[in-house]
């Protein structure tokens, strides 16, 4: 279907000159029509598929008329980067219209946003902590909010903001349009759902299953040569951008440097990051100037680079709903892209899952030439001071403290610098 089709304000027509856009997507055609005629949504599709367009130009549309430098339209999101990425669309596709749009997130300096809100915008794409503290302040009011969109519930309440989204709703006029996007539907979504929304209208595109324009391989490692394993797939993959995703912070951090020194132009986004840090990560890779980017789950969704050409789980995620919105980095806007997993015994429970969801199993790659069978470090035991245990912080502690160890407990000489007497 054509955007020609959905008898869209002329002045949009810029905008969606300028992405490129010409057929509409399959959540375009199906959520489009609904939500230009006012009613309230509930739309689930795979990520990659033009869910932000589909609810941004009926919010742009609608806005083209009324009331201007009124606060008329919030998109609430649960990352930073995630509301970085909605304004850009609102931006892009607003480019003829003058409509005016301001993200507001933790991380930063309030001033820059204040001012925003003080001098007036017609959307606002916002955190659910950061927003009630501009609430609670009195530097913004939504009186006059006309159309909310929840995005990325599930993953809202994934991160503990489910209690913050619902403190906002009690400042929004019950009679609006609302718009809510969500991957899955626990119960407490469907919740929500049921005392947020009025007669919905359900949209579902590619529930449960990766995109098919993804090519999967497993890779059974030992644990101790998953970085080794990597290192050489980095070295047989045409790594123009590749995104690798790790466990905890410090593990993506300790990857980024081992890459590093092997030669590959790399960066990192993780919560260790200051906002600053994350958004040149992002705009680095977005631009080339990084080939490889390392990250934690922070960026598993809403990260919008399309020429993303590889996947790699260095780790295995938690479950296979999180492999999915994993690799849904690549294989986006239907372009082709690989998805390459190091596992261990310890992921079977979460590959059975997934394959029971993929219909079939997955493939088992090894790599010609790699030594599978070089033997763990050695083990040593220390008589006379106590030892620390080789493995990273527990979230309690400090980065810079190491986790200890009962005394005489072995100590890994992969880590040779937490033994001694003290860790700096």
């Amino acid at each position: 279907m054509n955007f020609n089709q959905f008898n869209l304000d002329p002045r949009l027509q810029a905008g969606i000159n300028r992405l490129g856009y010409i057929e509409a997507t399959p959540i375009q055609v199906a959520a489009l029509p609904p939500a230009l005629a006012g009613n309230d949504l509930i739309g689930t599709a795979q990520t990659g598929t033009g869910k932000t367009a589909a609810y941004v130009l009926p919010i742009l549309n609608k806005l083209l008329t009324g009331a201007r430098h009124q606060t008329r339209a919030l998109i609430v999101t649960p990352t930073r980067e995630l509301a970085e990425q909605i304004h850009e669309a609102v931006k892009d596709l607003g480019t003829g219209t003058k409509l005016r749009c301001a993200t507001i997130y933790g991380g930063v300096g309030a001033a820059s946003q204040t001012s925003a809100l003080r001098d007036g915008v017609e959307i606002l794409v916002a955190c659910p902590g950061r927003l009630l503290d501009h609430i609670q302040q009195g530097h913004t009011h939504l009186d006059g909010i006309e159309i909310l969109v929840l995005d990325e519930a599930d993953r809202m309440l994934d991160m503990g903001f489910l209690p913050d989204v619902k403190r906002i709703l009690q400042h929004i006029p019950a009679k609006r349009q609302t718009m809510l996007f969500s991957a899955t539907f626990p119960q407490e979504i469907e919740k929500l759902a049921a005392q947020t929304l009025r007669h919905p209208k359900r949209i579902a595109i590619g529930l449960s299953r990766p995109a098919h324009t993804v090519t999967h391989a497993l890779y059974p490692v030992p644990q101790h040569l998953k970085p080794s394993l990597l290192l050489e797939l980095l070295k047989r993959t045409d790594t123009e951008s590749v995104l690798i995703f790790a466990r905890t912070k410090h593990r993506a951090h300790r990857l980024s440097q081992q890459i590093e020194r092997a030669g590959f132009k790399v960066t990192s986004l993780h919560s260790d990051r200051t906002q600053g840090q994350r958004q040149s990560a992002l705009a680095g890779f977005k631009s080339g100037l990084y080939q490889i980017m390392v990250a934690t789950d922070i960026a598993a969704r809403g990260l919008d680079v399309e020429s993303i050409s590889h996947v790699i789980n260095f780790d295995m995620p938690a479950t296979a709903d999180d492999y999915i919105h994993r690799i849904g980095r690549t294989g986006r806007a239907e372009r082709s892209g690989d998805a390459f997993t190091l596992v261990t015994p310890d992921d079977k429970d979460v590959i059975r899952a997934l394959e029971k969801i993929m219909g079939k199993p997955l493939p088992r790659q090894t790599l010609d030439g790699f030594d599978y069978d070089i033997p763990a470090p050695e083990i040593t035991y220390s008589k006379t001071r106590p030892a620390y245990a080789a493995r990273e912080p527990r979230r309690s502690q400090p980065a810079h403290i190491p986790a200890r160890a009962p005394k005489g407990r072995p100590v890994s000489r992969l880590r040779p610098r937490f033994a001694g007497k003290s860790a700096r």
